[in-house]
């Protein structure tokens, strides 16, 4: 159930996104008296789902969900119609239009969806307000994995600023350390200042990592397994560490590296309970696994929750957006940087699917939305023919040279560009399958 929410969640998303992206086009074609021949929601190569013909414009869902197209007379596009480009430009016609008009009605898909992904985000703060962790409240600091360690951090070190800036939000210090390509992390340990340097040899593995470090909390049993070495032991919810073995141990890394480097042996646990102190005897299986969950930290401190009245929430949508277009142009950034290996995670269809949850949750489904909104509005962006930036490259070269491309030109840029989109395409899915047997 959890993977068909995830598939049903993905192809509505981007059912919204084409179909709200290629009205952009549809919208400007109709505004400049340009006749529109197809409307499609999904490509329909050999035959079509549905299709209704309405005046000029045949209307239509296609079968592979790959995007969709408008299909404007008098233009070289994905159908690679050129007979009609062999007979004298009808005034109806795209390619008699002037380039401005001809400019607008190429980039009315990108300029909607980036518009599109405001008012998402504006509907969104709107509607569940915005809720996160500040990074000052992180005060017992954080807990690291392998990768972190391997830097410079060390489990407890409290995040004090990345590059001198400090972060607000707790979740946003990865981002800002991978992203925007951070040297120095302020921290402070036991007391001290210190500066851990970001080697940027770390950024293929920061890339691929899942979790730099999250918030260290004092280990509070949120719950045991029935069965297991924790239940046997008496351990029960709401005990909250104070020692292992007579020493003492606050948190749950410490618990976990403590029963992880002794199986089969027998450890003496103290805890507190009803606001005593209690020891047990805990027997550690073979596993190294007692079968306790800790408290989140996302429960253990204390949030920040901002409401917003709908005059409020307009700017608060808009900054969303352009944060979100400006992180994404950095991501691409190091996408195109051989050294860093980002391309190694690019990822098709299931990557792009995974991201929803297994549970429906219409809050994160419309975040997603609106930042799959904004990575489509780039992507198409892109000055590679075929696509929408392609296009609107040609076309400011016509506006600033006074000089047109021949349809020749144009002809043969677009099998090139279409050529490039498809080994991008299989790439990106290649590597989807790739990850799969990992």
């Amino acid at each position: 159930m959890g993977i068909f929410n995830q598939i049903v969640q993905f192809i509505l998303s981007l059912s919204i996104l084409v179909f709200l992206h290629e009205l952009g086009h549809y919208f400007f074609a109709r505004l400049f008296n340009t006749r529109v021949e197809k409307f499609y929601l999904f490509f329909n190569p050999w035959f079509s789902l549905f299709k209704l013909k309405k005046g000029d414009t045949e209307y239509g869902i296609g079968w592979l969900p790959l995007g969709g197209y408008v299909k404007i007379s008098g233009m070289i596009d994905e159908s690679m119609d050129t007979d009609q480009m062999s007979t004298p430009p009808k005034p109806w016609e795209y390619r008699s239009k002037p380039a401005w008009q001809r400019f607008l009605i190429i980039s009315g898909g990108v300029l909607v969806n980036f518009l599109l992904a405001i008012v998402i985000y504006t509907a969104v703060l709107y509607t569940w307000g915005e809720e996160f962790l500040p990074t000052k409240n992180v005060t017992h600091g954080v807990y690291c994995d392998p990768l972190a360690e391997e830097i410079g951090f060390i489990n407890g070190d409290k995040i004090l600023s990345v590059d001198g800036k400090e972060v607000e939000s707790f979740s946003q210090i990865p981002l800002a350390i991978i992203i925007d390509g951070a040297k120095v992390v302020a921290v402070e340990r036991k007391g001290e200042i210190v500066d851990v340097s970001i080697d940027p040899a770390f950024i293929p593995q920061l890339l691929k990592t899942q979790m730099l470090f999250q918030p260290r909390t004092p280990l509070v049993i949120e719950y045991v397994a029935e069965g297991s070495a924790a239940e046997s032991s008496d351990i029960r919810v709401g005990d909250k560490l104070l020692a292992i073995n007579g020493q003492r141990a606050l948190y749950f890394d410490e618990f976990r590296n403590a029963v992880m480097s002794s199986p089969n042996e027998t450890l003496l646990i103290t805890m507190e309970r009803n606001g005593s102190p209690i020891e047990l005897d805990v027997a550690v299986p073979e596993t190294g696994m007692v079968g306790i969950a800790p408290m989140s930290p996302y429960s253990y401190y204390e949030l920040e929750r901002i409401e917003y009245s709908l005059i409020g929430a307009i700017p608060a949508g808009i900054k969303s957006g352009v944060d979100t277009f400006s992180s994404y142009i950095k991501q691409l950034k190091l996408v195109f940087s051989p050294k860093t290996k980002a391309y190694e995670s690019v990822g098709g269809f299931i990557t792009i699917g995974s991201i929803f949850p297994k549970t429906w949750n219409w809050h994160f489904f419309w975040n997603l939305t609106a930042f799959i909104s904004i990575v489509l509005a780039i992507m198409n962006m892109l000055p590679i023919p075929a696509l929408d930036g392609g296009h609107m490259l040609f076309l400011v070269y016509e506006m600033v040279s006074g000089r047109k491309p021949s349809d020749k030109f144009m002809e043969y840029a677009q099998i090139m560009g279409m050529v490039f989109i498809l080994a991008l395409f299989v790439f990106a899915n290649a590597n989807d399958v790739i990850k799969l047997f990992r």
